[in-house]
């Protein structure tokens, strides 16, 4: 059991390395062991089966945060909880994250606690790979933004360049 201070001053956070998969396990069993965690959540596109899905998962795979005083919190159960590896270390020391880091992070948590992440800008020229729609695994290059979440792709299309316009959450970095 962990031995607790009152003053979050003397905390600091480290990084706890999880088992695959298990990053939610370990947070929950860390807290009932009365330990304070963060795992920061996000949407990420990923492809499955030639599908694009919109999965949440965690920020950092097989990471997340952990406040912990040095001199007065109990470390040794933190290794058997269940879906954890090991505190991550720089050689013999516990790696400590920056308390701005871990504010910047939460601050930027919308209502359901998922990271709110900077939309990707493209440039004229750049390479991108319309993922959905007749055009899906087409590649081409990007040629403007327009209004209403479209944008403009030129496509080399059985060797005839051709403009289209396609939904910007179709489009995905060549």
């Amino acid at each position: 059991m962990k031995t607790a201070t009152n003053d979050p001053a003397a905390r600091d956070w480290y990084l706890v390395y999880c088992k695959p998969r298990q990053e939610s396990v370990a947070r929950e069993n860390l807290t009932r062991q009365g330990f304070e965690s963060y795992l920061p959540i996000m949407r990420d596109a990923r492809r499955r089966q030639g599908r694009r899905v919109v999965l949440i998962a965690p920020m950092f795979p097989r990471y997340l945060f952990i406040h912990l005083n040095r001199q007065t919190d109990n470390w040794a159960p933190i290794r058997s909880t269940l879906g954890v590896v090991s505190i991550v270390r720089f050689g013999r020391s516990a790696a400590r994250v920056p308390d701005d880091l871990v504010t910047l992070l939460r601050s930027r948590e919308d209502m359901q606690g998922l990271q709110i992440l900077p939309v990707e800008e493209y440039k004229p020229g750049s390479r991108v790979r319309i993922t959905q729609g007749g055009f899906a695994g087409y590649e081409g290059i990007f040629q403007a933004s327009g209004s209403r979440d479209r944008v403009t792709v030129l496509l080399d299309v059985l060797g005839r360049k051709a403009l289209t316009r396609v939904n910007s959450a179709s489009i995905e970095p060549a």
